[in-house]
């Protein structure tokens, strides 16, 4: 049978912090916060009742030392969730208030109750940045690829993408030219690609590659900075410029192109990043075979 430990780690305080956030969130925006059903409340709830599911079973796997036993690589999954919990509950923090805070006639304790989900959502993210801080890999030291800066800057590049893949899709902006029918092109081949990077570092899988981890990634990253490099140029040009589209430039548009060209600089960081570590990890072989 094993056994509970409940080691007094900052960690472990931050975890349960977050914990105790989510589920504050969550609670009282269902409870009383008389939220509309669909749309941005659905998701301000997926936000914060995933984030709370997935910090209780990491919470549950270490308490009773069942890592060994996880299939998956307990090195990469807890910051991997840590990380995407923290995105999740910022972005919900930004859009409850925007859409059920802002320009509402709601008062009394409908009103209490929203404001409530925006300070614990709030908090929420700022303890689930601390784990990611606590967990993240430090200069020298051995640890999981997701926990090194490259690995938090694929699970940013499929957040982004998410996100971009919401406004576009609501309503359908990216059918009526084939310049920006290819910029869509590449936010699914270079969201696919993250993904599939994160879910093999996850899985314990990179040895399934044809070829080695460290050159899938290069190429990789290499390929992602051209595809969009193009569609930070395309997407601007062909739904900003009257010669290509009539309609006025919306702010689901701009907030598009500004997002294109933040997953762009994140692909570069990458490149740059997974360049140093290659170039690392050859200099440290050829230092022990002079050894």
């Amino acid at each position: 049978m094993p056994l509970i430990v409940l080691p007094t780690s900052q960690l472990l305080w931050v975890r349960v912090a977050a914990l105790l956030f989510t589920c504050v969130a969550f609670s009282v925006a269902a409870h009383g916060a008389l939220l509309p059903h669909g749309g941005m409340a659905d998701w301000c709830i997926f936000c914060w009742a995933f984030s709370f599911a997935c910090t209780l079973l990491v919470l549950l796997v270490e308490q009773f030392g069942l890592q060994a036993r996880a299939p998956v690589s307990w090195t990469n999954f807890p910051i991997t969730i840590a990380c995407y919990a923290s995105l999740l509950c910022l972005s919900a923090s930004i859009i409850f208030p925007v859409y059920f805070l802002r320009d509402q006639r709601i008062y009394g304790d409908y009103w209490d109750y929203r404001i409530a989900s925006t300070v614990f959502s709030c908090l929420a993210a700022v303890a689930y940045m601390g784990e990611v801080s606590l967990t993240k890999a430090r200069p020298g030291e051995v640890a999981g690829y997701m926990a090194t800066a490259p690995g938090l800057m694929k699970v940013c590049q499929t957040f982004v993408a998410c996100i971009i893949f919401i406004l576009v899709s609501d309503p359908v902006s990216y059918n009526y030219h084939a310049a920006l029918k290819w910029c869509m092109a590449v936010y699914c081949i270079c969201f696919i690609l993250s993904m599939v990077v994160v879910v093999l570092c996850v899985g314990e899988c990179t040895g399934w590659l044809p070829i080695s981890f460290s050159k899938f990634l290069s190429g990789y990253g290499l390929l992602a900075v051209i595809m969009y490099l193009t569609a930070t140029i395309l997407w601007p040009v062909f739904q900003f410029d009257k010669q290509y589209h009539r309609g006025q430039a919306t702010t689901r548009m701009i907030a598009v192109a500004v997002l294109t060209a933040l997953n762009f600089l994140l692909y570069v960081a990458d490149l740059a990043y997974t360049a140093r570590l290659v170039r690392s990890t050859v200099t440290s072989l050829f230092d022990n075979m002079d050894g």
